[in-house]
């Protein structure tokens, strides 16, 4: 059953002709058939390998190839200036337009991990992203007597996250088909080309293999060429976000070299990763997550090593996320989630990257601030490693304490909680906290109970404990709770990890 790639599910009585746009169901099923058998594959191999990893045959770098050649990519000027690309849920019109009006260089409207996957949200997000690229979205501002808002006339450059690989979209067909294909196949149907101010350009998440680059390339350039397009006319950049990956982005790179712009280092995700990759080994059981420092060896390896591949290859290398968010009405926590973004992304600049992610219009100016205009392409670490040690030992690093996975369980409840009334992101104690945050605390929690740090019993205890605390304080989403309690405590017990 875990081979199955999830889905969400289109409503019942679903037509593809009927409820999509006119025309949409001819364009996309020739698509659908040449690349859905193509995902299911990449999902086998995902287990196999994941499998492997848990039996001691962890990632390696890949043999030398062409790979390490002296290809470079071009970035076009439309691009150069990415010291902060703003990212928020798709199905959020209002937030959309506030980051296109932050100042922002760059806006990223994902349909993926700040969105709850639920197919009405999808198709939600996606009209929004339309709206978005005309410049026409809007949003009825009650705090201003109902005014409308809408997008000024100099907005950032625009990327689109669709859902990754490894999801599926059921009730399109009698078969699943690659949800990453219906969300690029359907934006890039309902756009009209001729009204965008830059090429459509796509942010890939969740790759984990170099091999996967061809799928992406080959979706590209047949969604191009259905639209009339030059195959080229798609670019893109890709998240590193798992271990697996690390080790091979400049082969995926050279593959994908047509349409990739850049990396990011989706360090959230990318931990979750790392637990999951090294769930058997008693040395790698994290330490509680607030005492886990932002320049971990763990991290600052793969800062190191993403910056140096891009600029070897005229790649651009994107910074990840602060997650401590600002807040106007606590001076205290609005200080200290600023001076932490500051601290962050200096430290971000320092290693060569060439801008990083915020969530916050308020985080857009400190963030841009720290990272040289346009770029930093040209510039390269005296000494810097394409090949670090991406597992450096974590002993010494933070402290492991019962209270630490008492947090991580109520995390996890809050989040699911969120999750079930169709946010995918929820602001949790100062942190934006999406999925990556809760396969981290659910991975955590797994991997102690593993290891002999908790029961079962004992972590079911603090399932118990924290559920009631919650239900207790909001009555009324007590029946929510517990069934957000039940997922959780299930998937961790059933050793469901996969990114979902």
């Amino acid at each position: 059953m875990r081979h199955i790639p999830p889905a969400s599910t289109a409503s019942a009585g679903f037509s593809i002709d009927r409820d999509l746009p006119a025309g949409f169901g001819a364009f996309y099923r020739p698509l659908h058939e040449t690349f859905a058998e193509r995902q299911r594959a990449a999902i086998a191999d995902r287990a196999l390998h994941m499998n492997a990893a848990h039996a001691g045959h962890l990632p390696q770098y890949l043999p030398p190839s062409d790979a390490g050649g002296d290809w470079t990519v071009e970035i076009p000027a439309w691009a150069a200036d990415q010291r902060n690309q703003m990212t928020g849920p798709a199905d959020d019109h209002e937030l959309i337009v506030k980051m296109l009006n932050s100042g922002s260089p760059a806006v990223m409207i994902d349909l993926e991990d700040s969105m709850a996957n639920e197919f009405a949200l999808t198709l939600r997000g996606i009209e929004n992203a339309v709206a978005a690229y005309y410049g026409e979205l809007t949003y009825v501002d009650a705090k201003r007597g109902n005014s409308v808002v809408g997008i000024k006339a100099e907005p950032a450059m625009l990327w689109t996250r669709v859902r990754g690989l490894h999801l599926s979209q059921a009730g399109i067909y009698d078969e699943y088909t690659p949800a990453s294909l219906f969300d690029l196949a359907l934006l890039a149907f309902k756009l009209d080309f001729a009204r965008l101010r830059h090429p459509l350009a796509i942010y890939i998440p969740k790759t984990e293999t170099a091999a996967e680059a061809a799928w992406w390339r080959d979706v590209f350039r047949a969604v191009a060429v259905a639209k009339g397009l030059a195959p080229d006319a798609i670019k893109c950049m890709a998240l590193v976000e798992a271990h697996r990956f690390a080790y091979e982005i400049e082969e995926f790179a050279y593959t994908l070299r047509d349409h990739l712009l850049g990396l990011n280092l989706g360090r959230w995700d990318y931990m979750a990763s790392l637990i999951h990759y090294n769930l058997n080994d008693p040395a790698w059981v994290l330490p509680d997550r607030n005492t886990i420092p932002f320049d971990v060896p763990f991290f600052q390896a793969l800062r190191e090593r993403i910056p140096e591949v891009c600029h070897a290859h005229g790649l651009l290398a994107i910074g990840g996320m602060t997650a401590l968010f600002p807040d106007r009405t606590n001076a205290e926590l609005n200080e200290r989630a600023l001076a932490t973004l500051e601290r962050d992304k200096q430290n971000e600049a320092a290693c060569l990257f060439d801008g990083a992610w915020t969530g916050h219009p308020d985080q857009n100016a400190i963030a841009v601030a720290q990272f040289p205009i346009p770029n930093q392409l040209t510039a390269r670490r005296s000494g810097a490693s394409k090949q670090p040690d991406l597992r450096p030992s974590i002993a010494g690093v933070g402290t492991r304490s019962v209270e630490g996975t008492r947090a991580a369980v109520k995390t996890v409840i809050r989040y699911r909680h969120g999750y079930l009334t169709g946010h995918g992101a929820s602001l949790l104690d100062g942190y934006m906290e999406d999925l990556a945050t809760d396969r981290i605390y659910r991975l955590m929690i797994a991997q102690r109970m593993k290891h002999g740090m908790h029961t079962a019993a004992e972590v079911s205890a603090l399932f118990d404990e924290e559920a009631a605390k919650l239900s207790a304080a909001l009555p009324a989403e007590a029946e929510i709770y517990h069934a957000a309690r039940v997922q959780s405590e299930t998937m961790i017990v059933n050793g469901f990890h996969d990114p979902i």
